[in-house]
């Protein structure tokens, strides 16, 4: 009876031992799925985030905007595409996809303000295969930005431009004519350069005062100084939209506004001054643009009574 009870008790300790031998490995077995499973998780996870930040980089917009203070009759309906801050940023294989896209906009006029190619990775080849494209679609004016001073390279662009047929404005003007009336357009070359810019500017306007003046220039923070001109119509760049976009709040940073910046982009109206902010096309120092995707503007002029204004964004 001894020799049974103590068999008992090794055959139920083996017993247990198995039990608990199973229920380890069913375990071990649960955690490494679990693994398994959160590992294509992460990686679902990734792929989606990675695809996210290549559309918001890549998947371009048109911001369609009016303006109506001063708009000469002649010029009603005038289409103004302005482009600003490309930073060597490519859109296919030529810039095919962004030229195709200025294409559609049918514009009478094309303006540039600054930032064409960026100053830690210059690349000329990608800013000129833009403009022999957009050459063809409608006369081109450029003003500088920050990066073209900062790269060493200005001057380069600016003979490889003016071989092109752009008319770079820095600190200089011109008249466009239509039908017997005239717009005065202006151009500032970025203020890292160019000190006494409010000096320039007053220089400029000098007998223009009745005039529609169109000022193209980078700086979308020195607005007061334009309202304080009454320059109708302003076109700039500079804020990228302030790279990563919150909703409600806007813009979370742009360079020399800061973070929570006012100036980042869409159309801002003050006196007589309407100025058009640019998001940009590229990228800087900060790699991705967060809910803020590259646009072109196009900027319809309205003679004053002929139709209101309105403002929206197509994609």
């Amino acid at each position: 009876e001894g020799k049974l009870k103590k068999t008992f008790i090794v055959l139920q300790g083996t017993s247990i031992y198995n039990s608990n031998m199973s229920i380890g490995k069913s375990q071990e077995k649960e955690q490494v799925m679990t693994l398994k499973n959160n590992g294509k998780k992460l990686l679902l996870a990734g792929l989606a985030a990675g695809a996210f930040l290549y559309w918001q980089d890549n998947a371009l917009t048109v911001t369609q905007m009016t303006c109506t203070t001063m708009v000469p009759k002649a010029f009603h309906g005038y289409k103004i595409l302005h482009i600003s801050d490309l930073q060597n940023k490519m859109f296919g294989k030529n810039q095919e996809r962004l030229i195709y896209k200025a294409e559609c906009t049918a514009p009478d006029l094309i303006v540039i303000t600054g930032d064409l190619i960026d100053r830690n990775r210059t690349d000329l080849d990608a800013a000129m295969d833009l403009i022999r494209g957009i050459v063809k679609l409608a006369p081109v004016y450029y003003v500088s930005g920050n990066h073209e001073h900062q790269s060493g390279y200005y001057e380069d662009l600016v003979e490889l431009l003016t071989a092109e047929g752009v008319k770079v404005l820095d600190n200089g003007k011109s008249i466009l004519e239509r039908d017997g009336d005239t717009i005065t357009l202006l151009g500032l070359a970025d203020k890292r350069v160019n000190p006494h810019y409010g000096k320039i500017l007053d220089m400029m306007c000098k007998g223009h005062e009745d005039d529609f003046k169109l000022l193209l220039c980078h700086r979308p923070e020195l607005f007061a100084d334009y309202v304080e001109r009454e320059i109708p119509l302003v076109c700039c760049g500079h804020a990228h939209g302030g790279q990563i976009r919150l909703p409600f709040i806007g813009g979370l940073f742009a360079p020399n506004q800061g973070f929570f910046p006012k100036y980042t982009e869409g159309m801002h109206r003050a006196g007589k001054t309407s100025m058009a902010v640019s998001r940009g096309l590229g990228n800087s120092t900060f790699p991705f643009r967060i809910f803020n995707r590259p646009e072109l503007v196009v900027i319809t002029l309205y003679h004053k009574g002929e139709t209101d204004y309105t403002e929206t964004t197509t994609v």
